[in-house]
């Protein structure tokens, strides 16, 4: 689908995006948590914006709480527009009712047309061997595999930053040796939680998204970055490319970003791609 060809103002230069299905500069949004999202309003957001929407990702176990086929029907609405589902990592609350919970977690998510199952563990603690283990069972389901990875205990949900601040922080050097062990297996992408990096700190730290991008590649990294400024740094500093998962709210402003078309002082005019 060329983006070019059917946006309006056709005629402006921007900068180019590569058509779905991309590898680079995919955006992920979150899809109901914090505000409630139905058919009706799923639809709308990906008619206006839906080619530049790679994936909606659930949060916090949302589609737990939801008619089962209401839930088949937001997946069926992204799909018409080759938008990916991924599930969010809520199999960390899945995990710890046991193996047979796991595996109708993962059955379920094939029958209802998943496509990602994000496996997280913020919360938990789980060795690397058993992360390995459940992927497995994820890509025997013919699902895509994308654990999440970070430096804060603690990490995933609403906890404020005193209460992260007191757990403190992993090695980012173990992280980043996970995340190998985990693309070497077969993960399909990994994501970079933001808490401990942008998210609940009082400084960024910007040194460990230098050490993963150094030791692992831009393209199988997604960084969360469901803020504005945050996600304006990274565009800034690693150009429209980058993969990021935001708010549904802010898929324009970050395409605006993307696109070269607006931005903010240290943006405007600066975002720039080239395409021979």
């Amino acid at each position: 689908m060329d983006i070019k060809d059917e946006r309006a103002f056709a005629f402006l230069r921007t900068n180019q995006r590569p058509a779905k299905p991309r590898s680079r500069g995919i955006t992920e949004i979150r899809g109901p948590y914090y505000t409630p999202m139905g058919p009706r309003y799923l639809e709308d957001l990906l008619e206006a914006m839906g080619s530049y929407v790679d994936s909606l990702k659930f949060a916090g176990g949302s589609f737990t709480l939801m008619p089962r086929k209401i839930v088949k029907e937001l997946i069926e609405i992204a799909h018409r527009h080759d938008v990916m589902i991924s599930t969010g990592g809520f199999i960390e609350y899945v995990l710890t009712q046991g193996s047979d919970a796991v595996e109708k977690y993962l059955q379920e998510c094939k029958e209802l047309g998943f496509d990602i199952v994000e496996i997280s563990s913020g919360f938990i603690s789980i060795s690397t061997a058993d992360w390995l283990r459940v992927m497995e069972k994820v890509k025997a389901k013919g699902l895509r595999a994308k654990p999440e990875v970070g430096i804060q205990f603690g990490a995933g949900g609403a906890t404020a930053a005193q209460e992260l601040e007191a757990e403190g922080t992993r090695d980012p050097d173990w992280a980043i040796l996970q995340a190998r062990r985990l693309l070497d297996a077969g993960a399909d992408m990994i994501m970079i939680e933001s808490e401990g990096i942008t998210e609940s700190v009082k400084t960024w730290r910007m040194d460990v998204v230098t050490k993963f991008v150094k030791s692992l590649g831009l393209e199988s990294l997604m960084f969360e970055a469901a803020d504005p400024e945050v996600f304006s740094w990274y565009i800034k500093n690693y150009g429209p490319d980058i993969n990021l998962f935001v708010d549904h709210s802010q898929i324009v402003q970050v395409e605006c970003l993307r696109s070269g078309i607006w931005g903010t002082k240290s943006t405007w005019g600066r975002v720039l791609s080239y395409e021979p």
